[in-house]
């Protein structure tokens, strides 16, 4: 029945593709998921599973923003030269990072434990749901004061990267949602808010990922090795699919339809678990 695990990891992935950029919370939607059709795998892979899977969707990133991300160019005669645009955007992305990774690096454990359940999750789905639309009724018909990458300055971007911690102590709030709520707070455009969203995630989730492979060591078997490769490259494919959609969708609409979605995305999960006792 290995085969049926190998569906079962695409399901992953496609869940993954959609909710890491989407701001409703990847969290939320894989405990259900575990719950409603768990993986026949051991605790410790999925722990590192669920987090290393969204590798496929970092990538995704990685290959529709390519020419604005890849910081080398040519300069005089021909030679390689750093581009001083894409050398100050990575800046701003570290920058906003070094919040969430001295966390994370601290307390990773100590936080799944404390806060990975059903009764955290729901209420993070459902606090930063009620923020989406309150943030998106307060600034309606306002002008943003930041409306491209360059205009980001360091006081910002800090900011931004404070807001990144509340997703990493707190699962459910969904990391591109805190960091799109706290943009749009300090009055960054959707656009730019959604686009760095996904510009922190690259060296946000591949620390992650790393972290928890060195724990989970790598040793794996065979059919381990085929979940995690189907469910990234599924991640992969439907992150692309997602993350043209978003940027489409933020040019005509707001995010408050998000909102609501998670708050009943939230409640879904409190009654399911309620009901099962």
């Amino acid at each position: 029945m290995q085969w049926f695990e190998y569906l079962k990891a695409a399901l992953y992935g496609v869940v993954e593709g959609i909710t890491e950029w989407l701001p409703i919370s990847s969290t939320g939607h894989m405990i259900l998921l575990n719950e409603i059709l768990p993986l026949g795998v051991t605790q410790d892979f999925y722990s590192m599973f669920q987090v290393v899977i969204q590798l496929g969707a970092i990538l995704a990133v990685v290959a529709l923003f390519w020419r604005k991300l890849w910081p080398f160019g040519r300069g005089e005669g021909g030679r390689a030269a750093l581009r001083r645009d894409k050398v100050e955007l990575w800046g701003k992305i570290l920058l906003a990072c070094v919040p969430a990774a001295i966390v994370g690096l601290l307390f990773d454990e100590l936080f799944e434990r404390l806060f990975y359940n059903y009764v955290c999750v729901a209420i993070a789905l459902i606090a930063f749901g009620v923020a989406f639309i309150a943030v998106e009724n307060a600034h309606r018909g306002r002008k943003p004061r930041i409306r491209s990458l360059a205009r980001l300055d360091v006081r910002t971007v800090l900011l931004i990267g404070l807001f990144q911690v509340i997703a990493a102590i707190f699962p459910g709030t969904s990391r591109s949602g805190a960091t799109i709520i706290g943009a749009l707070m300090l009055g960054v455009s959707r656009r730019v808010a959604a686009e760095f969203t996904f510009y922190l995630a690259i060296p946000v989730m591949f620390g992650a990922s790393l972290l928890k492979l060195v724990r989970f060591g790598f040793a794996f078997t065979g059919m381990e090795i085929a979940i995690l490769l189907i469910g990234m490259a599924v991640a992969f494919v439907v992150s692309v699919l997602v993350i043209r959609f978003l940027m489409d969708y933020i040019k005509r609409h707001d995010f408050k339809v998000f909102g609501w979605y998670r708050i009943a995305l939230g409640a879904v999960v409190l009654v399911y678990f309620w009901l099962r006792g």
